[in-house]
C-alpha cells in the first residue's frame, strides 16, 4: 500500500464532479443555441467572450490556477461551446428550412423491364 489510496479517491470524487459540470455547461450552451436560433441572435458574442475570459482569468489566479493553464482551459472550452452552439443553430436552421416545404404526395416510379429500361 502506497498511502496514495485516499489521494486518488478525492481525485477520482472530482473528475467526477468536473465532468459532470461541463456536461451540464454544455447542456445550458444548447439551450442558448436554441433561443439564439428562435431570436436571430447570432452565435458569436464577442464582447460576452472577452467578458467570460476575464472572468476565467480572474477565478484562477484567485485559487492559485497557473495563468497559462488557465488560459488554454479557457480557450478549449469556448472553442467547443462555440463549435457545438454553431452547429445546433446550423441544424436548426436546416430543419426549419426542411419544415418549411410544401407536402408533396410521392408517387411510385413504374416497374422497370428486364433490359433496365421502364416498361
Amino acid at each position: 500500500m502506497s498511502g496514495l489510496e485516499t489521494f486518488r479517491e478525492r481525485l477520482d470524487k472530482l473528475d467526477h464532479e468536473i465532468t459532470r459540470l461541463l456536461g451540464e455547461r454544455f447542456d445550458v450552451c444548447r439551450e442558448i443555441a436554441q433561443h439564439k436560433h428562435a431570436h436571430g441572435i447570432p452565435m458569436m458574442q464577442p464582447e460576452r467572450v472577452a467578458e467570460v475570459r476575464a472572468r476565467y482569468r480572474a477565478r484562477g489566479a484567485s485559487v492559485q490556477l497557473p495563468p497559462d493553464f488557465t488560459a488554454s482551459l479557457f480557450e478549449l472550452m469556448i472553442e467547443a461551446t462555440c463549435r457545438l452552439e454553431d452547429e445546433l443553430i446550423e441544424s436548426l436552421a436546416d430543419y426549419a428550412i426542411i419544415e418549411s416545404l410544401p407536402d408533396v404526395e410521392l408517387i411510385e416510379a413504374p416497374p422497370a423491364a428486364p433490359d433496365g429500361n421502364a416498361a
